[in-house]
């Protein structure tokens, strides 16, 4: 009877796992759900999305240019002709008058010019040259009925091959037109700018004709009014009997000036005599001294005080008898005498000249009394005056005026302004300038390649599945351990046919070639390049810094397809070709495989061992042509698997782990089945495969969050059929391509 297995129902996998190894420990702590960060693309991914589509590119850009010169030849030519219009700032605008000053510079320049660019595209222009080559008629009769007809042939003229121009820094307008035929479009461009012309020398003549009108209407009331102003103005005149109050203003004015500056005079000379007659009225020597007799005075007192000295000196000397004193008695007497009558004259002149300044002063003030009264009068009526006069002459300076501007207006509106001019008319062209094949390609070429590039690039960016382990790096955080080439060999294991057999019966040794080229370990054709690929694997995991050694691996993938079957059944004859007794587990309860791909038929497995029907020893199958591999199908089909699996597969890979060196568990897809999560659980690592170009990176994040979330030992990502195509990493294609060519060449 099988052996069953028994397992304490109080004692959880993670425990059994610690009494069957006491050395072992759990995996280390994973950290929560990764966020993946946003990703920096390096130029080197955007060289190698270029080398990808390259052919494709090329291609499209190929198909544009081509296309672009077909229909370029194929396109009606068509010609540009051009005149040239110069327009003169400097030039008078007009014969005679303000008409003939200079345009102004700067700002109105542009604004002039900008002007006359719209009057060369107005309806007032070219309307007459549209009327005289017939294009109105050619637009009215796309119409179907006669009113349609009617509203083309009244709305504005637009000629869409007009272009009108100002090349820069010059004072000059090009009005080009393109047509078909070059001379048609030369004659065109002439006939516009003819139209022009006459279009600006008819708004100048009509201008000129207006204002004339419009003057001559205004010179009779002017007229009339002229004449009453000047009647006014006499009529005031002869009133005030003056001919000109404010002339005679000014004379009084003047005179009122002049006769104040003379009364003020006279009274400060009054005032000055008044005061030395007083002052020699009251005795004082000073004042008569300070008067014009002064000089005459002093001198006299000059002698008077030499005779008082005289006769000091003799008195004191000879005495009242002697006959010197008498003498000079008589002379003191003589000059007391004629001081006194001195005296008396320069104050009697004193007085009589401030008399005579008395009487000028009152002269004066009643000079300026009547002369102002006079100047009162006058100027009462000089403001009335001077009014009537302002607007007489006011009338009379714009009649004037007027008078003169209306002979300007007759002499300009015969004169056609030359600041305004043709340049240069309009010739046919010799070449024409549409379509111009070379500059079409090469636009083709350019945007072709630019389209090119932003759909690789677009396609690039909306490719979300994983292509090579910078994606796994970047966008799920895990590090991709492994690659796998594109080989359509490696989905089964093609058993070595008889012919492999030597006349013994044996096999033919490990590595060596049939006539076919094929290279055989065992009973088994093996693929060199994609068996490295997997040797690599294996070295990877087991040489990595892990404080335990593995015993047992679950292999399982984010969806169906992925090539987890493929990568356990070679990671287990790899294994097994090192000399390690290995043991390889169909733990696809509901789509097993496993047994297949070494073509064994089992009738029992796994799912018989977990029901306890036998023991897991005699459900292992050893696989002819390989050493130290076994096999444990997955036995009959079962939709109970997680059932099955839960409570007994931790025990299991206990036991199995005693015997075997290494343990591989193919576990279903992981997304949508729940015994891979208990299978990724109970084993010492989890390897998840990857199809690249073809998983989506959102699947296979969510499987390796989920496996993080468990708390397994996530190894590692492997990425599957990995080809040059699809992967950036440019040192894997060189290693993939290494093991291509040795493997033809061997």
């Amino acid at each position: 009877m099988p052996e069953s297995i028994q397992i304490p129902p109080d004692i959880s996998s993670e425990t059994a796992r610690q009494r069957a190894f006491p050395s072992y420990s759990a995996p280390f702590d994973p950290v929560s759900d990764y966020e993946p960060e946003k990703p920096s693309l390096p130029l080197s991914h955007y060289l190698w999305i270029l080398r990808r589509h390259l052919w494709k590119m090329l291609g499209f850009v190929a198909a544009c240019v081509l296309i672009t010169f077909v229909v370029s030849s194929r396109l009606k030519h068509v010609y540009e002709s051009t005149a040239t219009i110069n327009i003169d700032p400097q030039a008078p605008a007009a014969v005679v008058g303000q008409g003939n000053a200079n345009q102004s510079s700067g700002v109105d320049t542009d604004i002039f010019f900008t002007t006359q660019m719209r009057i060369i595209q107005s309806d007032a222009v070219l309307r007459p040259v549209a009327e005289q080559f017939h294009m109105i008629g050619d637009q009215s009769s796309k119409g179907d009925d006669t009113a349609e007809s009617q509203s083309l042939s009244s709305a504005p003229v637009f000629l869409g091959h007009l272009k009108v121009t100002r090349p820069t820094n010059t004072y000059l307008l090009q009005i080009s037109y393109r047509a078909s035929n070059p001379v048609l479009a030369a004659n065109i461009a002439n006939a516009i700018a003819k139209s022009y012309l006459d279009q600006v020398y008819n708004l100048h003549t009509r201008s000129s004709a207006d204002l004339s009108s419009f003057m001559g209407q205004q010179l009779d009331s002017l007229k009339a009014k002229m004449e009453r102003s000047s009647q006014a103005l006499a009529k005031f005149e002869k009133d005030m009997d003056v001919i000109n109050p404010e002339q005679k203003t000014d004379i009084l004015s003047a005179r009122l000036q002049q006769l104040n500056s003379e009364y003020t005079g006279a009274q400060a000379d009054r005032i000055a005599k008044e005061a030395a007659w007083n002052a020699a009225k009251s005795g004082s020597a000073i004042a008569a001294l300070s008067s014009s007799q002064g000089d005459t005075l002093a001198k006299l007192s000059d002698a008077l005080g030499d005779a008082q000295q005289h006769f000091a000196l003799i008195k004191a000397t000879f005495g009242v008898n002697h006959p010197e004193y008498r003498k000079a008695q008589a002379q003191l007497n003589e000059a007391q005498q004629q001081f006194d009558e001195a005296r008396l004259a320069v104050r009697q002149k004193l007085e009589q000249q401030y008399l005579e300044a008395k009487g000028r002063e009152q002269m004066l003030q009643q000079a300026v009394a009547d002369a102002k009264a006079q100047w009162d009068q006058i100027n009462a009526g000089s403001f009335e005056y001077q009014q009537l006069k302002q607007e007489a002459d006011a009338d009379k300076s714009l009649y004037n005026e007027l008078i003169t501007k209306i002979n300007e207006a007759g002499i300009n509106a015969d004169f056609q302004s030359n600041n305004i001019r043709l340049a240069d008319r309009a010739r046919p062209a010799a070449r024409p300038i549409a379509p111009n094949i070379r500059l079409n390609v090469l636009m083709a070429l350019f945007l072709s390649i630019i389209l090119a590039i932003g759909a690789a690039v677009l396609h690039d960016s909306l490719d979300t599945t994983l292509r090579d382990p910078n994606d796994a790096r970047r966008y799920l955080g895990a590090d991709v351990i492994g690659t796998l080439p594109l080989d359509r060999e490696v989905s089964e294991i093609i058993r070595a046919p008889k012919s492999q057999k030597d006349d013994a019966g044996s096999f033919i040794p490990a590595g060596a070639a049939n006539g076919n080229g094929h290279h055989y370990r065992g009973n088994y054709r093996t693929i060199s390049h994609f068996e490295e690929a997997v040797r690599t694997i294996r070295n990877t995991i087991f040489l990595s810094d892990f404080e335990h050694r593995l015993r047992s691996i679950a292999i399982t993938s984010a969806e169906p397809g992925e090539g987890k079957t493929t990568l356990s059944t070679h990671l287990a004859i790899a294994n097994a070709a090192g000399g390690k007794s290995t043991l390889i587990v169909d733990g696809d309860l509901r789509r097993p495989s496993v047994h297949a791909r070494f073509g064994l038929d089992p009738r029992v497995g796994l799912s018989n061992v977990l029901n306890g029907e036998m023991s897991w020893k005699s459900a292992i199958l050893p696989v002819e042509g390989i050493p130290n591999l076994n096999v444990l199908p997955s036995g009959p089909g079962s939709h109970r698997a997680a059932d099955l699996i839960g409570p007994h597969l931790s025990v299991l890979l206990n036991e199995f782990a005693r015997q075997y060196d290494l343990v591989i568990l193919d576990s279903p897809p992981l997304l949508g089945f729940a015994e891979c999560l208990q299978m990724a659980n109970a084993a010492d690592g989890v390897l998840v495969v990857s199809k690249a170009a073809s998983t989506n990176r959102k699947a296979v994040a969510s499987a390796v969050s989920t496996l993080l979330r468990i708390r397994a030992n996530l190894l590692g990502v492997i990425l599957n059929q990995v080809t040059q195509e699809t992967s950036a990493d440019a040192y894997s294609y060189y290693g993939y391509k290494q093991y291509k060519e040795y493997a033809e060449h061997e």
